[in-house]
């Protein structure tokens, strides 16, 4: 599990500046961006997904501030319950919160008016950046709007509280099905792209359109692939679900 990676990449950091500052003393300040930087390299070894690395980078830095800022318990009574809310279930192996730009919200409205598109699903809505901005742009389109994590379905319950082509519902993706939606989007993470692919191709109809951020499912060629032009350049990759008799896959 990613928790006990996240642990051991701690540790070996730990050691090793430990082992460092016995024989090559330093100021707190620099055995802490050594055990930070320590830390985050060892993650990459271990190829955790890339959300660790600011994860480890701040941990231990952040811990030593906490401690000589001298806070009341119920601060980190707070914080703890925040992130509890923020990234409900991510310690299980579920996906971070990654927020999309709002160039992705315009491309993915270009393309549900492009595929005449009367049902979408977005997996892992977290605040609504897409599902709003989507409804606002496609008035027709009847969206539903998947989170898991509380907090962030919560805000974007509230944001889309107008929007009445907008189903903002709080559920486990892995337990809803994808086969009512004509477009489907999805924002995830590298590590469950492979069982991602393989719920669209069991669940779609045949003839849908799955587009995923940033990252492609794992052996299943993309139909097209649309290039933003926002700062992080993202790549949308579009899939087509096969029609019936047709090929058995993209080419």
């Amino acid at each position: 599990m990613q928790w006990l990676k996240a642990l051991a990449c701690q540790a070996a950091a730990l050691v090793l500046t430990a082992s460092l500052n016995r024989y090559w003393p330093q100021p707190l300040g620099w055995l802490l961006l050594i055990q930070a930087g320590a830390a985050g390299l060892f993650s990459r070894l271990l190829r955790q997904p890339k959300w660790w690395l600011p994860i480890h980078l701040v941990f231990l830095p952040a811990l030593v501030l906490a401690t000589t800022l001298q806070l009341s318990p119920v601060w980190y009574l707070a914080g703890f319950l925040v992130m509890l809310l923020v990234f409900w279930g991510t310690f299980r192996g579920d996906v971070p919160l990654f927020l999309s730009s709002p160039a992705v919200a315009l491309a993915l409205a270009d393309i549900a008016k492009t595929e005449g598109a009367k049902t979408c699903v977005e997996i892992g809505a977290g605040v609504g950046s897409v599902a709003l901005p989507l409804a606002r742009q496609c008035p027709k389109l009847r969206i539903a709007a998947w989170e898991r994590a509380p907090l962030p379905w919560l805000l974007a319950r509230w944001r889309c509280r107008h929007q009445s082509n907008v189903a903002v519902q709080r559920c486990n993706l892995w337990q809803q099905s994808l086969a009512e939606y004509d477009l489907g989007y999805a924002f995830l993470s590298p590590a469950v792209m492979i069982q991602i692919g393989g719920k669209v191709r069991a669940e779609m109809r045949p003839g849908s359109l799955f587009v995923s951020s940033s990252f492609p499912i794992p052996d299943w060629p993309p139909e097209t692939v649309v290039e933003l032009a926002d700062p992080r350049r993202t790549r949308l990759y579009c899939y087509r679900l096969p029609e019936l008799g047709g090929p058995g896959g993209v080419t």
